[in-house]
């Protein structure tokens, strides 16, 4: 069976546990691939670099990309993914605690499929992990995937 992937981007330790946490108690985490800077993201999703001869035919189902990143930030991360046939339709999540509105412009502007605030409240950050997990791996149609079936 082709499995669901998630692609998380995120360099902060405690955002990446609390997401793959509300992943994980959502009966989502069956394959969730962690990435911690934007260089290492386009490196996955290339299979380049530490990623070279990865399987690319297994792409991320959903990316959750944080925009504050080390070496490379979001935006520039969902830019080049907007410009290449292999990667131009993945979905992508903006999860980010920015509450600056030209992040959000910036974000939609460069092919973002959504943008969501981190919560500050944990259980309020599981809560709004779970449902973009649900909603992007059980209700969203992608072509050539069969629905996914949680845990």
């Amino acid at each position: 069976m082709d499995e669901m992937m998630i692609l998380i981007v995120e360099d902060n330790p405690d955002d990446e546990e609390m997401t793959l946490r509300s992943l994980s108690q959502a009966g989502l985490a069956n394959d969730v691939q962690v990435v911690r800077d934007g260089v290492e993201a386009l490196d996955f999703l290339f299979g380049t670099g530490p990623y070279a001869g990865r399987d690319l035919s297994r792409m991320p189902t959903v990316m959750l990309l944080d925009l504050k990143l080390p070496k490379l930030n979001g935006i520039d991360v969902l830019n080049r993914m907007r410009k290449d046939e292999r990667t131009r339709s993945i979905p992508v999540v903006i999860l980010t605690s920015s509450s600056e509105d030209e992040d959000m412009v910036r974000s939609y502007n460069s092919g973002a499929n959504s943008y969501v605030r981190k919560p500050v409240v944990f259980s309020d950050f599981v809560g709004v992990v779970s449902q973009l997990g649900m909603y992007w791996l059980l209700l969203n149609q992608v072509p050539g995937k069969k629905p996914f079936k949680p845990r």
